[in-house]
C-alpha cells in the first residue's frame, strides 16, 4: 500500500492525483537495502559486535546474582571481590565495544549516504537544461544535500537500534531461564505499547515528508531572495513587511510540524516508560513473594530486576526505531523520485567522437522543435509553484521545418524579431535540446551520434548574460581549460581586451568576481566570457548577442579580437549589431519559427523584405545599435575603489 505524504499541510482524499505529492512506493525499502550490499562486511562485523555487547549485558546480572547469593549471603569476601572485579572488567569491555560499534555504524551510514549522494549528483548533472529552467534551485539543493544529511544522521541511531534488538532477544531468553513467570508477565505488558507505537509511526512518516517539503520550500525562497540579484530586486521593488510575513508564516508551519513530530516521537518513549514502571512493580511484588516462599533466592530477584532495567532501555530505544527508519525511507524515496526522472538527452551507445583538427560545417535538415512540458522534464515537488494549468500542458512548436547550411569556417548571422527562435537554434547546435523532428548535423554527423565530450570540446558558447562563479578571475577562466598556463591566460585576456583592467587590479587574476560576477559590469563580464572562449579554442563558436553589454569602444576592441579568434572557425552569431552582421558570410532572417530570408547584407537589403525593415528600424535609427553601456554591475574597478582596495 502506497504511503502518501502531503505538501503544505493540505488534507486531501487518498485517491487524490495531486502532483504535489511524494509517494513512498512499494519496493522502496528493498531498494534502500540494496545500498547496504557493498558494505555487507561492515554490517556483519557490526552484528558480531552487537552480539558481544548483548552477551555482556546479560552476563553482568548473573555476576550480581552470584555476588549476592554466593558472596554476601554466605559472607565470602573472595567471591564478592572476584564477581565485582569481573563486573568492572565487563563494564570496561562494554565501553570499548560501544566505541567500536559507533565507528562501524558511522562507516556504514556515511558510506551508504556517500554512494547515494554521488549517484544522485551524477544523475542530476546529466538532466537536460529544461529541467533546471523549471526547478527551484533551493529546493533541488535541499533534496540533494540537506535531506541526505537528515538521513545520514538517522543511520547511526537506526544501526544502534539493531544492537538494542539483539539485547532484547538475549535478555528475554535469560529471563525465561531465571523465571518463566516473570518473563511471561513482561511479554504480556509489551504489546500494550505496540498499538500506539504503530499509530505514531504512521503519523511520523506523513509529517516527516511534510516537514521536508516545508524546509525545502523555505530554503528555495531564501535562495532566491538572498542571492545578489534577488536581494537587489527585493530592495528596489520588494515589500519588506509582506515578505517578512511570508517568511514568518513558512517558519511557523515548520515549527508546527516539528512540534507535532516531537510529540508523536515522544509518545513511544512515554508508553515505554509506563510499561517499564508497571513491569518493575510487578516483578518486585511477585518476585519478592517468590523469594519469601523460597521459590528462588534474593540474588535471582536482583538479577531479574537488573535484567528488566537492561530490557526496557533497549526497548525504549527500539520505540524510536520506526521513526528513524521512516525518516530514512522518506529521504531515500525523495532521492529515488529524482533518480527515476529519465534524462531526455542521453549519449547513445557507440557514440563517436568528433575530430577537432579542422572546423566542421553545421546543417539543419527539416528541424522542428517544441520545448518539453513540465511533466516531461521535471517534478512538481521540485517546482513547488507549478500552476494548475501546467499539468498536462502541450507546448507549441518553436521551430518548424528549419533547414539551412553553415559551411565550414564561415560566419552565419541570425537576425529577426524577439521570440522568433534564434536562441533556440543555437541551443540545438550545442545540444542543450534535441529536435522533435529532423536532424542537426555537425561535420556530417547527427549530433545524437556524437559523444558529449567531443561536442563540448567542439562547440564554444558566449551568451548575452555571461555567468561567472563566485571565485577568482583565474579560476573562472581555467574552468574552460584547467591546464592553461599563466601566459595563455594573459594572452586570452589580451585578446578579449580585458587584460589592462585585470592588470590594474591589486590582486590581478586572483581578484574575486563576486556572486555571479556581480562585482563586475556587464561589459567586463562579457569580455571575461570571451576570454574564456578564446582559452577553450573551440572549432565552432556560438555567440548569442555576445556584445550586447559593450559600449562602442569596448565593442570595437572585442570585435577586432573576435575577428581574429573566429578566423578558420565555423561561427553562428545572433546579433543586433550592424558591425557583426556586415562581417557575416550569410545572414538568416528567422521569423515565426522558420527561415524567412537568407543571403548577404547587400542581397537582403536589395530584396526589400523583413531584413530591410529590421535594418531601417534597428540599425539605422540613431542610438538603436546598442552603443551605450548596458552593464548589470557598476564595474570591478568601481567596487575596488569603494572598498578601499585601491
Amino acid at each position: 500500500m502506497d504511503v502518501v505524504l502531503r505538501y503544505g499541510g493540505v488534507k486531501r482524499s487518498a485517491d487524490d492525483p495531486d502532483p504535489w505529492v511524494t509517494k513512498v512506493r512499494k519496493g522502496t525499502v528493498r531498494r534502500v537495502l540494496a545500498y547496504f550490499r557493498p558494505h555487507v562486511g561492515k554490517v556483519t562485523l557490526f552484528v558480531l559486535v552487537a552480539v558481544l555487547e548483548a552477551l555482556i549485558v546479560v552476563t553482568t546480572p548473573l555476576l550480581l546474582k552470584e555476588l549476592v547469593d554466593s558472596g554476601i549471603a554466605k559472607n565470602d569476601l573472595g567471591v564478592v571481590i572476584l564477581t565485582a572485579s569481573l563486573a568492572a572488567g565487563l563494564a570496561v569491555l562494554s565501553a570499548a565495544l560501544a566505541l567500536v560499534s559507533g565507528y562501524i555504524s558511522g562507516r556504514i551510514g556515511e558510506g551508504v549516504t556517500y554512494d547515494l549522494r554521488v549517484q544522485a549528483l551524477d544523475h542530476v548533472r546529466r538532466l537536460p537544461i529544461a529541467f533546471f529552467t523549471r526547478t527551484q534551485t533551493g529546493v533541488l539543493v535541499g533534496r540533494l544535500h540537506t535531506e541526505l544529511i537528515m538521513a545520514r544522521q538517522q543511520f547511526t541511531g537506526l544501526l544502534m537500534a539493531v544492537t538494542s534488538l539483539v539485547v532484547v532477544v538475549v535478555v528475554l531468553i535469560e529471563l525465561f531461564v531465571l523465571s518463566w513467570l516473570v518473563a511471561v508477565i513482561t511479554l504480556v505488558l509489551i504489546p500494550l505499547f505496540l498499538v500506539p507505537w504503530i499509530h505514531a509511526g504512521r503519523v511520523i512518516q506523513r509529517r516527516t515528508g511534510r516537514l521536508m517539503d516545508a524546509n525545502a520550500g523555505l530554503g528555495g525562497l531564501l535562495q532566491e531572495r538572498f542571492n545578489v540579484q534577488g536581494a537587489m530586486l527585493s530592495k528596489l521593488f520588494g515589500r519588506p513587511s509582506e515578505e517578512m510575513a511570508e517568511y514568518t508564516d513558512r517558519a511557523r508551519k515548520i515549527r508546527g510540524i516539528g512540534v507535532s513530530l516531537a510529540v508523536y516521537g515522544r509518545l513511544a518513549f512515554v508508553m515505554m516508560a509506563l510499561v517499564a514502571s508497571l513491569a518493575t512493580a510487578f516483578v518486585y511484588g511477585i518476585g519478592g513473594g517468590l523469594v519469601l516462599a523460597g521459590a528462588f533466592q534474593l540474588g535471582t530477584l536482583v538479577a531479574i530486576a537488573t535484567l528488566l532495567g537492561r530490557l526496557f532501555g533497549p526497548i525504549t530505544q527500539l520505540s524510536g526505531m520506526q521513526e528513524l527508519a521512516q525518516t530514512i525511507v522518506v529521504s531515500f524515496s525523495r532521492v529515488f523520485e529524482l533518480l527515476d526522472l529519465k534524462p531526455l538527452i542521453q549519449e547513445r551507445p557507440g557514440a563517436v567522437g568528433l575530430a577537432r583538427n579542422e572546423a566542421p560545417d553545421i546543417e539543419f535538415d527539416a528541424v522542428s522543435f517544441r520545448y518539453p512540458t513540465a511533466d516531461e522534464v521535471s517534478l512538481a515537488s521540485l517546482e513547488h509553484l507549478r500552476a494548475e494549468r501546467e499539468r498536462g500542458e502541450v507546448t507549441p512548436d518553436v521551430l518548424r521545418d528549419v533547414s539551412f547550411h553553415v559551411p565550414a569556417g564561415t560566419l552565419t548571422a541570425l537576425v529577426g524579431p524577439s521570440g522568433a527562435g534564434k536562441s533556440t537554434i543555437t541551443h540545438l547546435v550545442s545540444r542543450l535540446y534535441d529536435p522533435n523532428a529532423g536532424s542537426v548535423r555537425v561535420g556530417g554527423h547527427d549530433l545524437r551520434d556524437l559523444t558529449f565530450d567531443s561536442l563540448r570540446e567542439t562547440v564554444g558558447v558566449v551568451s548575452q548574460d555571461a555567468y561567472l562563479f563566485h571565485d577568482t578571475i583565474r579560476e573562472n577562466l581555467l574552468y574552460a581549460r584547467p591546464s592553461a598556463t599563466e601566459d595563455e591566460l594573459i594572452e586570452a585576456c589580451r585578446g578579449a581586451q580585458i587584460w589592462d583592467l585585470i592588470d590594474s587590479l591589486p590582486l590581478g587574476l586572483d581578484t574575486v568576481t563576486g556572486d555571479r560576477g556581480y562585482r563586475m559590469s556587464g561589459g567586463e563580464k562579457q569580455r571575461l566570457a570571451i576570454a574564456r572562449l578564446l582559452l577553450k579554442e573551440p572549432t565552432i563558436v556560438v555567440l548569442d548577442e555576445a556584445t550586447a553589454h559593450l559600449d562602442s569602444e569596448s565593442e570595437a576592441a572585442v570585435q577586432r579580437a573576435l575577428k581574429t579568434a573566429l578566423r578558420s572557425r565555423t561561427s553562428l552569431v545572433i546579433a543586433h549589431r550592424l558591425s557583426t552582421i556586415r562581417e557575416a558570410d550569410q545572414i538568416l532572417v528567422i521569423d515565426g519559427g522558420g527561415v524567412r530570408e537568407r543571403g548577404t547584407h547587400d542581397e537582403l537589403l536589395a530584396g526589400g523584405g523583413l531584413y530591410a525593415e529590421l535594418y531601417h528600424t534597428q540599425f539605422v535609427t540613431p542610438g538603436s545599435n546598442g552603443a551605450e553601456p548596458n552593464g548589470t554591475g557598476p564595474g570591478l574597478v568601481h567596487h575596488l575603489v569603494r572598498e578601499g582596495e585601491r
